[in-house]
């Protein structure tokens, strides 16, 4: 792990409850999530760790010439997360934690849940992408010509939460569209998730559709899904209470988080 990564604690003196670690979008960061991780410990009484990926927030910029391969979901969740814990002493065997992940950040933390099933309590995951569709790259390349048309004023929107908003942005956008990440596709990695999941999708949500989560559901059948009306690609800012209450209702049935 090379760089900087920022990160902000939630509740650390509650050291004896649960770890909820909050894995980000593709364009996201700590402050990208506002007040919903705060809201969501409180809501389940547990502790949470948030954190910037690098080339986002005010982590370590990407290189101008760096560019993401097409597996870097694989390699945040493969090699990152793991060393990211063990500098932090946090351990994943003794006490696994819990992953709450919205978009890349859901597939990364699908992911690792596959890799290292001794390793994760459960997983929450929102408008996760488990495999490539076509409305989701449809999306992207509208967003990349909004990011480029300065009437629109998406960079300027995006600046105020990357520290190097272009590192962020082409970070993101680039692979996205390159035809090497085509192919991408995790569902032959879903048998492989043995803890509970909570996978979310909104019914208005431009990246991608209800198949997303229909598929980890067949694949992971320990999968209960929540479908919301009036929602777009983030739950936790569309529809922050009915998420919040989704999520209760799921932790309940697990006896608790």
């Amino acid at each position: 792990m090379q760089g900087f990564i920022e990160h902000v604690w939630i509740h650390p003196e509650r050291a004896d409850n649960p770890l909820v670690v909050f894995l980000h979008e593709g364009l996201g960061s700590v402050a990208l999530w506002r007040d919903f991780p705060n809201r969501f410990c409180d809501a389940l009484n547990v502790r949470g760790l948030v954190f910037s990926r690098k080339g986002y927030g005010k982590s370590t910029p990407r290189k101008p010439d760096e560019c993401w391969p097409a597996d870097f979901m694989h390699q945040q969740a493969i090699s990152f997360l793991p060393a990211f814990f063990e500098s932090l002493g946090i351990d994943a065997e003794r006490e696994p934690p819990i992953l709450f992940g919205h978009s890349d950040g859901a597939t990364i933390a699908l992911i690792y849940a596959a890799t290292y099933p001794a390793r994760v309590h459960s997983v929450m995951a929102l408008a996760p992408h488990v495999m490539i569709e076509s409305v989701t790259i449809e999306a992207i390349r509208q967003g990349k010509i909004a990011y480029e048309t300065p009437s629109t004023q998406l960079k300027t929107k995006l600046a105020r939460y990357h520290a190097d908003v272009d590192s962020a942005f082409y970070g993101w956008c680039d692979v996205w569209l390159s035809d090497s990440f085509q192919i991408f596709d995790i569902r032959a990695l879903l048998p492989n998730i043995t803890c509970p999941v909570l996978a979310v999708q909104g019914a208005s949500d431009a990246y991608g559709t209800m198949a997303q989560i229909d598929v980890i559901a067949a694949y992971a059948p320990q999968t209960q899904l929540l479908k919301l009306a009036a929602c777009g690609h983030s739950p936790h800012v569309d529809q922050p209470n009915a998420l919040l209450t989704g999520c209760q209702a799921w932790a309940d049935t697990l006896g608790g988080l």
